[in-house]
């Protein structure tokens, strides 16, 4: 039995609709971006939920400095707000440690040495009720003396979970029923660092984050991350995964594209309300070329009859 997180909401409550957007300051945001936001936002503030924001950039190497401030700019302007303080996942070390050793105490990790191309050349063959592509556990059959060998190699190991191909299932708000098989992924890399799939669902635990609205690409990591909350005794929260913006070769939004920042529509001739408006169009929540104010979108958005339809470009981007 998995024992709850320090400092987390109470285990027994049931989670409320709270939501959040969460960017890493590896790059500008652009306009798929800031749809995505506009949409969790109107999420949360149609349900007369909390919105929280978190910054997401424990990947130090990859933040450019200024872009956080940047980008809490772009939100702001598009009429995105949020409640409480920016989290700033390099400031919430010590939790992930926490979960970490939760984990451990549960029996639920194993040190892995595999090289990226020795997990390639696994991932790609045949491992029973796994899908292709998937971690087939193989330092976790190590034996003993395979252990104690590659201890001595002095190469520092990930740390991954033992998922036992579990099987997930849950409802997304757009996508309807869905399932996934749990492979062993990582959660604390070779290096040291903190992977994705442990911070998000702690943070989001942490933070009561209720209903998570982000893009369809992040939906085939739902399973793992709904798994490992219940490892962690944590509140399982319900997804809504929104179509991305496409550019115009059908590849997903890219600087490649264009003027595709908030800042070049701006240069352009655009104002902030006009730019809101256009994301709004691109949903059904605003007619070509109308600019509602941000009370008003609250006010047209049904979230439980929302259709956005599937992921395309922008109408004149």
């Amino acid at each position: 039995m998995a024992r709850g997180l320090r400092g987390g909401p109470a285990l027994s409550a049931a989670p409320d609709r709270t939501g959040r957007f969460a960017p890493s300051p590896t790059g500008t945001l652009h306009l798929g971006n800031l749809r995505t936001a506009l949409l969790a936002w109107l999420y949360a503030r149609a349900q007369g939920a909390a919105f929280r924001l978190r910054v997401e950039d424990l990947d130090a190497g990859r933040v450019r400095p200024g872009l956080e401030a940047a980008q809490l700019a772009d939100l702001a302007a598009i009429g995105v707000d949020w409640d409480g303080p920016v989290v700033r996942q390099s400031e919430r070390l010590e939790r992930y440690g926490d979960a970490l050793g939760v984990l451990d105490a549960d029996g639920a990790l194993y040190p892995c040495w595999c090289t990226r191309a020795e997990i390639r050349e696994a991932a790609s063959a045949p491992h029973g009720d796994l899908p292709e592509g998937h971690y087939p556990g193989t330092c976790r059959r190590l034996t003993a003396a395979q252990r104690a060998e590659r201890e001595r190699s002095g190469r520092p190991p990930a740390l991954r979970v033992d998922a036992g191909a579990a099987r997930i299932a849950f409802t997304d708000r757009l996508r309807g029923p869905r399932s996934g098989v749990v492979d062993d992924f990582v959660v604390r890399r070779n290096d040291g660092a903190h992977a994705y799939n442990l911070a998000v669902v702690v943070d989001d635990g942490a933070q009561g984050v209720g209903e998570v609205v982000r893009g369809e690409d992040l939906l085939d990591s739902t399973p793992r991350q709904l798994w490992l909350g219940g490892r962690l005794g944590l509140p399982a929260a319900s997804y809504a995964h929104v179509p991305l913006v496409l550019g115009g070769d059908g590849a997903r939004l890219a600087k490649r594209h264009g003027a595709v920042t908030l800042a070049d529509r701006i240069e352009l001739g655009e104002t902030p309300a006009a730019v809101r408006g256009r994301l709004a169009a691109s949903v059904g929540l605003a007619a070509p070329g109308e600019q509602p104010s941000p009370a008003q979108l609250v006010e047209r958005f049904d979230p439980a009859r929302f259709e956005p339809g599937p992921s395309g470009p922008l109408p004149g981007v």
